[in-house]
């Protein structure tokens, strides 16, 4: 078969003598063996069908882009040697070398994949993300004529998928963060609800913060223009006025524009979200924290 090299797992090292045996005794050139490390899970062991080996379509499943899930097995064991990570293929081609290969065994780390995946998320202009979430948003609920190709609102729901970009990790997070955007229909996380709207744990606190959030509002009301600069300085002016850190009036903001805490820019998201939208969701987590406090 005039096969010059074989290139496979350390695994094999053993079966080699007996292998270059059997091309001596049938008079065959062997070819150069070489020997790679055994990819680990995170526990330190083989990865095997048996010990946490997953199909690669199920990355794809997951939201994973294939450019990324090919530069990041690449780099498992091996490295340019320059500090580069994000390469194409064609740079990874050019670099590489088999002596640069790593003798130890390289461990899969799903957060270094997922970190990767997001480099090439943030890379992609977002009519290339829409037309890959757009069964997954149909899947949720939120497609509608409006915001799909040639739609009324498809321009600001371009501006919607690009300010998301630089927090998704994986194409999900997509259709997860953009609900508030497209629907009012969304629940308060647990974990939102439990940081910043508890009132610190203090006699009285959620009517305090209530108050806040009702000042919060008036001010959102009448601030000209509705930009995210007239609408940060609003805010900032608002807190200095009543003593306060910017920070007891952006986390609540937040948490009522798209009930989690952590998103986008704030002040970006609730341009986005829009003046009048933006007051009935303030007034929802008023009424919220109004209401009798969860046991």
């Amino acid at each position: 078969m005039r096969v010059t090299h074989v290139i496979r797992g350390d695994d094999h090292i053993s079966n080699t003598p007996k292998q270059l045996l059997l091309y001596r005794a049938a008079g065959a050139t062997p070819p150069r063996f070489a020997h790679l490390p055994l990819i680990l899970g995170p526990d330190k062991k083989r990865l095997s069908k048996r010990h946490g080996a997953v199909s690669v379509t199920e990355y794809r499943d997951k939201g994973h882009l294939p450019e990324a899930m090919f530069n990041f097995l690449a780099l498992l064991g091996w490295s340019p040697g320059d500090g580069r990570e994000k390469m194409t293929r064609a740079e990874m081609i050019a670099a590489f070398r088999l002596e640069d290969i790593n003798k130890k065994g390289a461990v899969f780390d799903e957060q270094k994949l997922e970190w990767l995946n997001s480099r090439y998320i943030n890379d992609l202009p977002p009519e290339t993300i829409v037309a890959l979430i757009r069964d997954d948003l149909r899947a949720a609920g939120l497609l509608n004529p409006d915001i799909d190709d040639g739609g009324a609102r498809r321009g600001w729901f371009l501006r919607v998928v690009e300010t998301l970009k630089a927090r998704s990790k994986r194409l999900p997070d997509f259709v997860r963060d953009a609900r508030p955007f497209l629907t009012d229909d969304f629940e308060y996380r647990p974990e939102a609800v439990e940081k910043h709207l508890g009132g610190g744990g203090k006699p009285g606190g959620r009517a305090a913060l209530a108050e806040k959030v009702r000042a919060l509002r008036v001010a959102r009301a009448t601030v000209e223009p509705f930009t995210e600069e007239e609408t940060e300085k609003a805010l900032r002016a608002l807190a200095e006025s009543r003593g306060d850190k910017a920070a007891d009036y952006i986390h609540p903001l937040r948490v009522a524009l798209v009930g989690a805490a952590v998103s986008p820019g704030v002040f970006a998201v609730l341009v986005l979200i829009g003046r009048e939208r933006a007051l009935r969701r303030l007034d929802r987590l008023i009424a919220f924290l109004e209401s009798p406090a969860p046991r």
